[in-house]
């Protein structure tokens, strides 16, 4: 099954780029959690429970990390993600927390692993438009960004997004008080036919000319970085899908039994419901680009190695 593969690729990437230590035993489990903390999302009832526990061993596991770091027992190189937070100060000169330091290193983890979902949607478009992978693989046109712009304008990671008012105000005649739940629609908006020609088609070719614009592309939130609410990890993940879908299209072979690829919009997060089931699995090529090794230095007394 094509997601948790995925999720435990990106649970070892997110961790070897943090420098974040993580056993090969451990790597379903953490991947798994993280998994959890993203599809509680929205939840409510046993998902929700679900995430919560998650998040609780999540924030165990890396509050240790955090210590051994500034006990020295653990020893990242200077400029990772990991020693940049664990050693933080505020400016009343204080370290974060050992909690608030592994909250803000899980904000980091748990969204490239929720890039898996992604992923899985630009398994289910090659397998649906299997006339795209010609384009793929010509070297003369990188047609790779436009598919995976179509991915996510096409897939419902988020059908909907929620907020509340902070203070009273008009727009376009419509008064949103203080306090109102409002909701976004993500997938509307990124399949409006006033926005988007012919929405419901997987066309990445829409893209060739595309008027950028932050409020009619809205895959992960609208607005600016900044001050609106459209996620810093954006291009982050366009870079790991482009690689996925490279991978996907040229290095792997296989075949898909019969299952069921729809999912459903009442659902938040949503997936295909088979999660991408593949069988006769084989990689052809060679990778263009090896990983290179993490270069944590284990000290005395340091549990994670």
């Amino acid at each position: 099954m094509l997601f948790p593969e995925v999720q435990d690729i990106l649970c070892r990437a997110a961790c070897a780029w943090c420098q974040v230590p993580l056993r090969e035993a451990e790597v379903r489990r953490r991947a798994a959690d993280f998994g959890a903390m993203v599809d509680a999302f929205g939840a409510v009832g046993a998902r929700h429970s679900r995430g919560k526990q998650a998040r609780q061993r999540a924030e165990s596991w890396i509050r240790d990390v955090i210590r051994h770091v500034r006990r020295g027992s653990l020893r990242p190189a200077h400029n990772s993600p990991l020693a940049a937070i664990a050693r933080h100060r505020e400016p009343d000169g204080k370290l974060l927390s050992d909690q608030m330091a592994a909250v803000e290193l899980i904000n980091l983890l748990r969204p490239i692993v929720a890039i898996a979902t992604y992923v899985t949607f630009a398994a289910v478009a090659l397998h649906g438009h299997p006339s795209y992978r010609q384009l793929l693989q010509n070297p003369e046109e990188d047609y790779t960004e436009l598919f995976v712009q179509e991915v996510r304008r096409h897939s419902p990671l988020a059908p909907f997004l929620g907020a509340r008012v902070c203070e009273d105000f008009t727009w376009h005649g419509y008064r949103f008080p203080k306090g109102r739940l409002v909701l976004l629609d993500v997938y509307g908006t990124n399949h409006d036919p006033h926005l988007w020609p012919d929405p419901d088609t997987f066309w990445p070719d829409r893209f060739r000319n595309w008027q950028e614009n932050p409020f009619d592309f809205i895959p992960q939130g609208g607005g600016g970085y900044a001050t609106g609410h459209r996620c810093a990890g954006e291009w982050i993940t366009i870079e790991v899908l482009k690689h996925a879908v490279t991978f996907l299209s040229s290095r792997l072979r296989y075949e898909l039994p019969p299952q069921d690829l729809g999912y459903d919009l009442s659902r938040m997060p949503t997936l295909p419901r088979s999660g991408f089931v593949m069988r006769n699995v084989q990689l052809v090529g060679e990778p263009a680009h090896p990983l290179p090794a993490v270069p944590v230095e284990e000290a005395s007394g340091c549990p994670f190695h």
